[in-house]
C-alpha cells in the first residue's frame, strides 16, 4: 500500500483551499466526505466515523489510505472519540516504527472565558470542561497537534454577511467588541507547514488568527455600504442600521475614532506566535 503525505478526514470549506495547495506543493493526498462527492476538482472517499463503534472492531477504518498525516476537519467530543479514531487508524494502518501523526482543526472559542489579561495566547486558560477540548487534549497528549482557528472567511463565506446576523438591534452592536479572523488559505498554509516540521508542532495547541485584532464597530462602520453601491448610484445610498448605530455609539461612549484601542476591545489573541514559530506571514487579512 502506497504511504500518502495527507489524509484528510471530512473534506469540507476549508479542503477548498488545502487540495490545490497539496496539488501545488506536489503532495500526495486522499480526502473522505459522507457522501463521496468531489470536492475541489478531487474525487473523495464515502466514510463517515462511528464514535461507538467496538473499540476492538476498527472495520470502520480498514478502507482507507495508509498516510503520514491524518487531517480531522470535524469536531470529536470526548477523549474516547479521540481515543476510537487514533487508535483505531494507527491499528488497522500498522506501520512502525513511523506511525501516522495526526492534526486536529478545533476552534478559538474555547478561550472564550474570563481571563486576567488583556492578552489571550494559546498557553492562556481555557474552558477544560469544553467537550472539543476535552477531546482535543486527548490528541495532544497521543503526541498529536491541535489547530485552534478564529473564524473563518474565504471563498463563499463572506463576513460582511455576518453583520445582520449577529447585530439585529443597537444594543447588539453595543455588545460586539473584538473580532479575529483567519482565511481558508492560510488555514491551508498552516496545515502543510505543520506537516513539514512535525517537530515543532507535535504534542502543541496552537491560535492561528491572521494576526490583526478587528474592532466590531469599526467593520460595521466599513461596510456601511452594504450593497456595494456604485459611484453613479452612492448619491442615493444609506448606510447599513448597524452602522448608524455605531455612529450613535461612539458619540454616546465619548469615542473619537476607530478602530477602538484594545483595552476598550477586552480580549484581544496573540495571533504571530503559530506564524513566527513556523517562519511564516499571513498572507490574507480582511482590513
Amino acid at each position: 500500500m502506497q504511504e500518502l503525505e495527507c489524509l484528510i478526514l471530512g473534506a469540507g470549506w476549508t479542503s477548498t483551499f488545502l487540495i490545490p495547495l497539496l496539488r501545488t506543493h506536489h503532495l500526495s493526498y486522499a480526502a473522505t466526505t459522507r457522501d463521496g462527492r468531489s470536492v475541489a476538482g478531487s474525487k473523495t472517499i464515502q466514510w463517515t466515523f462511528d464514535p461507538d463503534e467496538n473499540e476492538d472492531s476498527h472495520l470502520q477504518f480498514s478502507n482507507l489510505p495508509l498516510a503520514k498525516f491524518v487531517l480531522i476537519t470535524f469536531p470529536l467530543t470526548s477523549a474516547q472519540q479521540s481515543k476510537t479514531l487514533v487508535n483505531g487508524y494507527l491499528k488497522t494502518h500498522d506501520k512502525t516504527p513511523s506511525p501516522a501523526h495526526f492534526i486536529q482543526l478545533g476552534s478559538t472559542g474555547i478561550w472564550q472565558i474570563p481571563q486576567k489579561t488583556l492578552w489571550v495566547s494559546r498557553r492562556s486558560p481555557y474552558d477544560t470542561k469544553n467537550a472539543r477540548a476535552i477531546a482535543e487534549d486527548e490528541i495532544i497528549s497521543s503526541g498529536g497537534c491541535v489547530l485552534n482557528l478564529a473564524g473563518l472567511w474565504g471563498g463563499a463565506r463572506d463576513p460582511k454577511t455576518w453583520v445582520s446576523r449577529v447585530a439585529k438591534t443597537k444594543e447588539d452592536v453595543k455588545s460586539k467588541k473584538s473580532l479575529h479572523m483567519v482565511h481558508g488559505l492560510d488555514v491551508a498554509r498552516a496545515i502543510v507547514a505543520v506537516t513539514s516540521d512535525w517537530d515543532k508542532a507535535k504534542g502543541q495547541r496552537w491560535m492561528l488568527t491572521d494576526g490583526f485584532v478587528y474592532d466590531w464597530w469599526a467593520l460595521m462602520v466599513g461596510w456601511a455600504d452594504v450593497k456595494g453601491s456604485s459611484d453613479g448610484d452612492a448619491v442615493a445610498a444609506e448606510p447599513s442600521e448597524q452602522a448608524k448605530w455605531a455612529f450613535e455609539l461612539m458619540r454616546e461612549e465619548k469615542v473619537w475614532a476607530l478602530p477602538r484601542s484594545m483595552l476598550a476591545l477586552g480580549r484581544c489573541y496573540f495571533g504571530s506566535e503559530f506564524w513566527d514559530t513556523f517562519g511564516l506571514v499571513p498572507l490574507k487579512a480582511r482590513i
